[in-house]
């Protein structure tokens, strides 16, 4: 075989081999992100949802209007806030902060984090509310307090009506991380931007790009149909 053939073979196994990498970076880029989020904004989400339920408006009132702002306002332009409006603070250039948001990550995962706790405060402040009235007088009668009502009735039971809605909020995060590329974060829609942009093959990049988000969505709704099956478990019929 003549060399320029051989050169021509070596490099573009070179290329290849970089473009899958970059792609992979990407990917790893993509879930940590997404997974980081969701799991702050859940631990985050779990007390305003129960604080929400109060009748109080002192108590419930500020988390209405954060729920709010954020199920309210794009995702986009609520990234450019953080990402460019933590610069303009005064004196936060001369603090330590700056040396974590001068990182486009911690912007990103700080927006990506407010948005999701804010649909998830609601998700599970719906599927609080909707606890059967019945199960409430059932666990007073046996002379559970508040805080054990919460802990052993209420809440388990929420979970599983709220484990669908909750679903769908984890894949609309994953298909929403694909604004970050927008602040230089190098995730999968920002790697299919630069490979792109380097071999002109627009169709080749985004094209596998989508199919990696389905693939990873179809993951999801594998694991949240098990997880429900397993939640709702105790309405199945018990074979004889």
């Amino acid at each position: 075989m003549p060399e320029f053939i051989v050169e021509w073979l070596n490099q573009n196994d070179i290329f290849t081999a970089m473009t899958l990498m970059e792609y992979w970076d990407g990917l790893v880029t993509t879930v940590h992100l997404v997974f980081l989020s969701l799991i702050i904004g859940l631990v985050v989400a779990v007390p305003l949802a129960i604080l929400r339920t109060v009748k109080n408006p002192f108590v419930s009132g500020p988390i209405w209007l954060y729920t709010y702002l954020f199920r309210g306002t794009p995702l986009l332009i609520q990234l450019y806030i953080i990402y460019y409006g933590v610069a303009q603070i005064h004196g936060i250039q001369d603090s330590f902060w700056w040396e974590i948001f001068r990182e486009p990550l911690y912007p990103a995962l700080l927006a990506f984090t407010l948005n999701t706790a804010a649909y998830t405060t609601e998700i599970i402040r719906g599927a609080i509310v909707a606890t059967p009235h019945g199960e409430i007088e059932a666990a007073k009668a046996y002379g559970m307090n508040w805080f054990l009502r919460m802990r052993r009735i209420i809440l388990p039971s929420a979970a599983r009506r709220a484990v669908q809605a909750y679903a769908n909020e984890v894949i609309f995060m994953l298909h929403a991380s694909a604004i970050a590329s927008v602040v230089t974060i190098v995730d999968l829609t920002g790697a299919a931007r630069n490979i792109y942009s380097r071999f002109y093959a627009p169709f080749e990049a985004f094209i596998f790009v989508a199919l990696c988000y389905m693939a990873l969505t179809f993951l999801l709704v594998f694991a949240f149909r098990k997880l429900e099956k397993r939640l709702l478990r105790h309405q199945r019929p018990v074979s004889s």
